[in-house]
């Protein structure tokens, strides 16, 4: 198989046009071409008078070894092994073994062990995806929240009811695993070669619906509304799991249990640490969600091309350091999408963002999020948590004590005024919003930052000058603010078979990294 990459193509490309380059440059004929697969597309929108596609594909040619010495000095082409993508062979282990939590770590290390023929046994506290979707829009529409199925709490994890992101920047071998197990179980083919892929909150929940079933075909167990309590230990090693369900509580005998109950389970954290086990504070982040126009923001990127069809919904990352050094950034950026109620506890308020496959929606938006570290909140592993539980509270008061959420302009928030919400952006979130400036919940130097890097944006894109653009807030679960310690062969050294993964454990950033580090936990488990 021939790789060719780096092709510049005209955003009107089609497969007649790929060929035809691809003969001229290889300097062979367009029917000595089998086949073209797409590896990677990517936008260069850096000149928006000449946006194009930048592409890399697999090509399948008649004599293919002369097609390579002909093309010897030709630095994009190289020679790619075809690769079959391949299920796990068969492993025995002495119990079932247990997965807490059905996120994307949890999921993925369940559906591994269910391929290496193991039976796993999963427990997770919220509901199926379609219960949990009728749960979550209860509280969206009329705000009447579910403590245990929520947003963050329901199979898929939070990752469901967001962007479906794909991004990461860790280059591992796993990563092509869970990329195959998304599309064979009905993720969009293109998540394969796009530079940012995604799948979209509607196609991330029928995809993770066909996870579990496959799971249970092979044999592996389910089971919702299942909340784990806590674990039992002989001889330094995990024998049994505690969890409660429909008010009773049933033991699980096992010896390996791999623990991925995403960074919202708070109840958790505080479980194992009264158990002794080694928590450690870590950094993470806190700020508001920005949301403009996807039209104003389709025309800051892509200028003149800003409606071209071949473009969809544009996108944006940036950071930038204040004076003091602190990092402020854009996060799980929403194209075409909605800023969601995230709250898992009663009397707070935490924000997300969320879009479907196609990101048509009105508005686009994103998290702003301001680094924090141990020195902001104390050194004790509990600290962070109790830092983001201050502002979740602090906004549900400012808000006026409803799960409406805290909001204002932009303008408004740079010139420390209250005017109104009537503006240009007509915010997303449910069940709405109430004017507070971000000033009110958030710390004063979270505050300040925010106010130094919004004008910096705006230098760099337009519409973050536009003073109608909104500020809701809080976003307060970027990631975990505890890590659970783990040694080098991935479980706690205390207890022997007890392994913590994916975000919430502190060893992720994302769907993928999340589904990755599930991954390294069963092949710890099974020896490979």
């Amino acid at each position: 198989m021939i790789r060719y990459s780096n092709i510049t193509a005209p955003l009107e490309y089609n497969d007649g046009w790929l060929r035809l380059w691809l003969s001229q440059k290889m300097k062979i004929s367009v029917s000595d071409i089998k086949e073209v697969t797409l590896v990677k597309k990517s936008t260069d929108a850096r000149k928006k008078n000449d946006i194009c596609f930048v592409l890399s594909v697999n090509i399948s040619v008649k004599n293919e070894t002369e097609v390579l010495k002909k093309n010897k000095n030709n630095k994009n082409v190289s020679y790619i092994k075809k690769e079959k993508y391949l299920l796990p062979q068969t492993v025995a282990l002495p119990k079932r073994p247990v997965v807490v939590g059905f996120g994307p770590a949890g999921m993925f290390a369940a559906l591994y062990l269910a391929q290496c023929g193991v039976k796993p046994i999963v427990l997770e506290r919220g509901y199926d995806v379609d219960s949990r979707t009728k749960k979550v829009k209860d509280f969206w529409e009329k705000g009447e929240l579910d403590t245990e199925c929520n947003v963050q709490f329901g199979e898929g994890g939070a990752g469901t009811f967001s962007d479906g992101k794909l991004n990461t920047g860790v280059n591992n071998p796993l990563s092509k695993i869970v990329f195959n197990e998304l599309v064979r179980h009905g993720a969009p083919a293109e998540i394969l070669y796009e530079a940012k892929p995604h799948i979209g909150t509607d196609k991330l929940s029928e995809t993770v619906k066909n996870i579990r079933k496959d799971i249970i075909s092979m044999g592996g167990e389910v089971l919702f509304g299942a909340k784990y309590l806590d674990y039992k230990e002989k001889n330094g090693r995990i024998s049994a799991v505690i969890y409660e369900k429909d008010g009773k509580e049933f033991i699980i005998d096992t010896d390996n249990l791999i623990l991925a109950t995403g960074h919202s389970a708070r109840d958790v954290f505080y479980t194992l640490n009264d158990k002794g086990i080694l928590l450690t504070p870590k950094n993470f982040s806190v700020g508001v969600r920005i949301e403009h126009t996807q039209e104003e923001l389709n025309k800051s990127m892509y200028g003149e091309f800003y409606n071209h069809p071949a473009l969809g919904a544009a996108d944006y990352k940036i950071s930038v350091h204040d004076e003091s050094g602190r990092g402020i950034y854009s996060f799980c950026m929403c194209p075409g999408g909605t800023v969601v109620a995230s709250s898992s506890e009663k009397e707070t308020i935490v924000t997300n963002g969320m879009s479907m496959f196609r990101r048509d929606g009105t508005n686009a938006n994103s998290a702003i999020l301001v680094g924090i570290t141990p020195e902001d909140f104390g050194n004790n592993s509990l600290d962070g948590i109790a830092f983001q539980e201050k502002i979740e509270k602090a906004a549900y008061i400012a808000a006026g004590k409803s799960y409406k959420a805290p909001c204002c302009k932009v303008g408004d928030f740079l010139s420390g005024t209250k005017t109104s919400l009537n503006g240009s952006v007509i915010p997303s979130y449910k069940p709405g919003v109430s004017l507070v400036l971000p000033d009110e919940y958030l710390p004063e130097f979270v505050s300040d930052a925010l106010k130094f890097a919004i004008p910096e944006f705006g230098k760099k894109i337009k519409c973050f000058k536009n003073p109608d653009a909104l500020l809701t807030g809080p976003e307060t679960r970027s990631s975990s603010p505890v890590r659970i310690v783990r040694n080098e062969k991935l479980y706690i050294d205390k207890v022997k078979g007890l392994y913590p993964a994916g975000e919430g454990a502190g060893y992720a950033g994302g769907i993928v990294t999340a589904a990755m580090d599930g991954l390294k936990c069963v092949m710890a488990i099974v020896g490979r």
